[in-house]
């Protein structure tokens, strides 16, 4: 039986993708302990008309820009909300049923940020009727990630490795963050910015055994080359910040594929992505999840083939060290076109 709501606030983001919502909210409606409350910032005009019936209170506020408005529709989220821990899930996710009496748990005062497991579904599995169950069995991990430790809490050394796909943290800790930038616009570079400010202001962030969320699948593209010009903008963004670019990893595909090239002034966009770019970065049914690793390794190999040489391995001796380096080279808030 379920018990008595805990004091405890979910705030996800939505534009569009209503399907996804309802299972959100229908993953909510199983949990073992109720939120006290859903919290949805709607980024579009009209709000949603037809979620499912809940035992909690949900409330949808509007937070509409010309570009998506992620950092500041996260801090207007957190500002409307009543519990005293926030768990933050993008729309696309399905917690488990443990998920908010685990963040409850782990989220005390000054304990800093909790990121909960993620396990990416197949195309189809949530059609017809679903269970988390089922999900544990035919889902995966995302090889690009670290995984939750064996059991309760892991200390996360590095602040790039934060996404904001499924996190938590208490009410007090929020304030303590300053939330989002909301200069970052579009897609691409808050996390990361948010994570940074995290570390400066020796707030904690932890890997969490737990907490599980269920990622949907969905048409998606990885590298997103939907979004270079605001990826472009927002690096730059940050290197006003702190000193050094970030995404390097997108940028790096980006420079390959020929849709940018670095100019005496940072980067200049040269094409807009074509019908073979996005063929390249989509994630097709059979894959879990996207990866900006396997689209980086093809144009490797078609770098390699055009020059006349063997494509490597993937996991060749060296391959993934030169992949390293040549994206730490955009990184630097100087760097050069003749670089």
């Amino acid at each position: 039986m379920t018990r008595p709501p805990a004091d405890l606030s979910v705030l996800t983001l939505a534009r569009g993708r209503a399907d996804h919502l309802a299972n959100l909210v229908r993953g909510l409606c199983r949990q073992t302990v109720l939120p006290r409350e859903l919290v949805i910032a709607v980024m579009q005009d009209e709000l949603y008309d037809d979620l499912p019936d809940s035992p909690f209170p949900i409330r949808q506020i509007r937070v509409t820009a010309e570009t998506l408005p992620l950092s500041l529709a996260r801090n207007r989220a957190a500002d409307a909300a009543c519990g005293e821990v926030l768990v933050f899930l993008d729309v696309d996710c399905i917690p488990s049923p443990t998920l908010v009496i685990d963040y409850l748990r782990a989220a005390r005062p000054g304990a800093g940020l909790m990121m909960g497991e993620v396990v990416y579904l197949p195309a189809g599995a949530t059609d017809g009727d679903w269970s988390t169950g089922a999900f544990d069995r035919i889902g995966s991990r995302h090889s690009d990630r670290q995984g939750p430790p064996p059991e309760g809490l892991r200390r996360c050394e590095d602040y790039r490795c934060f996404w904001s796909l499924n996190f938590a943290m208490h009410a007090s800790d929020w304030v303590a963050s300053g939330g989002f930038d909301t200069r970052f616009e579009g897609y691409g570079g808050e996390d990361t910015d948010f994570a940074r400010s995290l570390q400066e202001r020796e707030v904690a962030i932890w890997w969490m055994r737990g907490a599980r969320v269920y990622h949907q699948h969905h048409d998606h593209f990885m590298p997103p080359i939907h979004s270079v010009a605001s990826i472009l903008r927002n690096t730059e963004i940050f290197a006003s910040k702190w000193g050094h670019r970030t995404m390097e990893h997108w940028i790096h595909a980006f420079r390959m594929m020929g849709l940018i090239e670095v100019a005496s002034d940072g980067f200049r966009i040269l094409r807009e992505p074509g019908a073979e770019d996005y063929a390249l970065c989509r994630q097709t049914p059979d894959m879990p999840y996207a990866a900006t690793a396997r689209v980086i390794r093809a144009l490797e190999d078609r770098a390699a083939l055009r020059a006349g040489i063997r494509p490597e391995a993937a996991n060749a001796p060296g391959r993934h060290d030169r992949m390293v380096a040549a994206q730490s080279r955009l990184v630097r808030a100087d760097v050069s076109a003749a670089e």
